[in-house]
């Protein structure tokens, strides 16, 4: 499961523009005043990037991820202090868990089973922000008839079997939310939507590509001439494309202290 740095590089302006900033600033604050942070499924560090201008200049980043490629990227991101894991991340055991303040993840819980987000809740005694969780609501203006019908057969295939067993797709964030409370922490969610309009028409149409795609191999039929059509009308269309962000904090609370980096 990996994704190439062209594509994480296209979506990266509508993720930063996304992240619930209210939830972006707690989650900084409760790494603490000397932050290690883990990052898991880094790609080129835009949890990195996204983070920085509210932490102190020593964080410590741990980088996790199975493409040495993408480390390389996002090790240049995190600066000289990074430490890289090329890992795969099937065994939340192997995570390089000690001295780490939080840990943080970006799009990666839809892509997840249940039971391996169970095994991380139950592993972690530290924060937990992970951002960017699809969840299940996409929307075009002009709308079409075919949107809704889509949007399902879509979701069906966020739910397949990503490699580490089904996913938990659009559900991600309130089943994620929901382990994470069951294990001890307290947890709070936040919208995190990408609002796309004719500047993001790269990124719009690459993602109708993959809508289109995803949902064909459902079934569905007309759902490639839904795709041709909506590509058609990228310049003079936009489209909301629903995410989730969540923060757990583990009781107590007390590891949420403020530095004056945020």
């Amino acid at each position: 499961m990996s994704f190439s740095a062209e594509w994480l590089a296209l979506r990266e302006p509508a993720d930063h523009a996304a992240r619930d900033s209210t939830l972006l600033r707690r989650a900084a604050r409760a790494a603490g005043a000397s932050p290690v942070i883990l990052d898991l499924g880094c790609g080129t560090g835009s949890t990195v990037r996204a983070m920085a201008p509210h932490l102190p200049a020593s964080t410590t980043w741990r980088l996790v991820d199975n493409d040495p490629a993408l480390l390389a990227l996002a090790a240049r991101a995190a600066g000289p202090g990074a430490h890289t894991h090329a890992l795969d991340l099937a065994d939340p055991g192997a995570l390089p868990l000690d001295g780490v303040t939080l840990v943080t993840a970006s799009a990666l819980l839809d892509l997840m089973p249940r039971d391996w987000v169970s095994a991380l809740a139950s592993r972690l005694a530290v924060p937990f922000y992970a951002a960017l969780s699809y969840d299940g609501q996409m929307s075009w203006d002009p709308a079409d008839p075919l949107d809704a019908p889509v949007t399902d057969a879509f979701n069906r295939h966020q739910l397949g079997d990503k490699g580490l067993g089904p996913a938990l797709g659009p559900g991600a964030s309130t089943a994620s939310a929901a382990i994470f409370d069951a294990a001890g922490f307290d947890v709070t969610q936040a919208d995190s939507p990408w609002r796309l309009g004719p500047d993001s028409a790269g990124l719009h149409a690459s993602l109708l590509d993959g809508i289109a795609t995803a949902a064909a191999e459902t079934g569905l039929a007309g759902a490639r001439d839904w795709g041709r059509m909506r590509r058609d009308r990228v310049a003079r269309s936009t489209c909301s494309i629903g995410h989730r962000d969540i923060l757990a904090l583990p009781h107590p609370s007390s590891t949420e202290t403020e530095h004056a980096a945020d």
